[in-house]
């Protein structure tokens, strides 16, 4: 289609121009998680500290497993033991350091216990059920590389390494808009008056900006009307990093938004061979980051996890990686082939270890339900029709959500 620019090139046009914040500041690690590093995290102790026990059981010399042993002392973690001497045995628990003089631990369901006497019931090899010192992180050892948006797993593994704070880049600022007259805030109204449709899109928004870790600015409702469209996005520009509307971008004579972009800074992107989701905008108001996403909820949806997500990842100073595309059996057909690659909202089960995939039964861009009760999308390339049964490519979308 004339005029409509595909996906991938899309995405590179505006990672090109997407410039990370360069503002540093230090956090506890306990408010960490979604932040991105900016330095490299070194392991300043190795993990584990030293060589611990994998398993409850007895400490001894591997040479003397065929031989009984004497149990001479107890060593429970926290705590440290003395050289297990020739011919005796040291009663250990998981996470225990190691004592000098054993080269192996035998699991306590291995040994058969008489009084303080123990006889081994099978062999053991030298440095059996032994975790080593750094077998996890050597000390020194590159724990996380700057631009990593820290996980849940990644504080515990800091823990591990005695940080308490981290430098990181400080959170991007997202001023976020509604266009429209049509539009009521939840709440305002006992009932909707012929034409009003409730405000769905400031939240989901919100949600997905929230749920990202980016700091919201809300500007609220923009009716539709030049002057006041100009006001807000100057105001929102001036106090963010980046600016999304949604609504007033497409082609009607009150969809304001593009043409005061175009006055108060440049436009770079408009229209995408995608559906839902065509009349987007990128640019820029004055140094400001500018996204104008398509009035439907449904294509906010997928516009901002497609396009708006990745650029917000590489202005925080990370990187978004591409959603892994599985493959599915469908439980659908397609006889008619589109001329632009289809997101269509799906719901992927689990079947004997194979994928299964059907579509919501209303794909309109205007159904936001269908984003709720989804749990994928179907990633339909244009000129594709699909049989029922045939394979197709889908997205979870768990993954856009991290």
């Amino acid at each position: 289609m004339a005029g409509l620019t595909p996906l991938d090139e899309a995405l590179a046009l505006i990672l090109e121009d997407a410039t990370p914040v360069a503002d540093v500041e230090i956090v506890p690690l306990v408010g960490a998680l979604g932040r991105t590093l900016a330095e490299d995290v070194l392991a300043a102790v190795p993990v584990p500290n030293d060589d611990n026990s994998a398993m409850d059981g007895y400490a001894l010399r591997a040479e003397e497993s065929s031989m009984t042993l004497k149990v001479t002392q107890r060593i429970p973690a926290g705590s440290a033991g003395e050289e297990v001497a020739p011919g005796t045995a040291a009663r250990i628990f998981t996470g225990a350091p190691v004592p000098p003089g054993a080269d192996a631990v035998v699991m306590q369901e291995n040994c058969t216990l008489d009084g303080d006497q123990i006889q081994l019931t099978q062999a053991v090899v030298a440095g059996e059920n032994i975790r080593r010192a750094g077998q996890d992180l050597e000390q020194g050892s590159r724990v996380l590389a700057a631009g990593r948006r820290l996980q849940a797993e990644d504080l515990g593994v800091l823990a591990s390494v005695g940080c308490a704070e981290l430098k990181v880049y400080r959170r991007l600022v997202v001023g976020i808009l509604s266009t429209g007259d049509e539009l009521v805030e939840p709440g305002t109204a006992a009932s909707l008056a012929p034409g009003q449709i409730f405000n769905s899109n400031r939240y989901t928004l919100q949600g997905l900006l929230v749920s990202l870790g980016f700091e919201v600015k809300d500007f609220g409702m923009v009716p539709d009307d030049p002057d006041a469209t100009r006001r807000v996005l100057e105001a929102a520009a001036e106090a963010s990093d980046c600016v999304i509307s949604t609504g007033g971008v497409s082609v009607g004579e009150e969809d304001h938004v593009k043409n005061q972009v175009q006055a108060l800074g440049s436009l770079k992107l408009w229209k995408l061979r995608v559906k839902p989701g065509k009349p987007l905008a990128y640019g820029r108001i004055g140094s400001t980051g500018f996204f104008g996403l398509p009035g439907n909820p449904a294509a906010v949806y997928v516009t901002f996890s497609m396009i708006v997500r990745p650029w917000l990842f590489a202005c925080q100073g990370t990187q978004a990686s591409p959603p892994l595309a599985l493959p599915a059996q469908a439980e659908f057909e397609i006889k008619r082939a589109g001329s632009r690659l289809e997101f269509l909202r799906a719901r992927v089960e689990d079947s004997d270890g194979a994928l299964r995939v059907q579509l919501h039964d209303n794909q309109s861009s205007g159904v936001l339900s269908s984003v709720s009760w989804a749990n994928a999308l179907v990633v339909l390339p244009p000129g594709q029709t699909v049989a029922c049964g045939e394979a197709v490519q889908v997205v979870l979308l768990d993954q856009l959500s991290r």
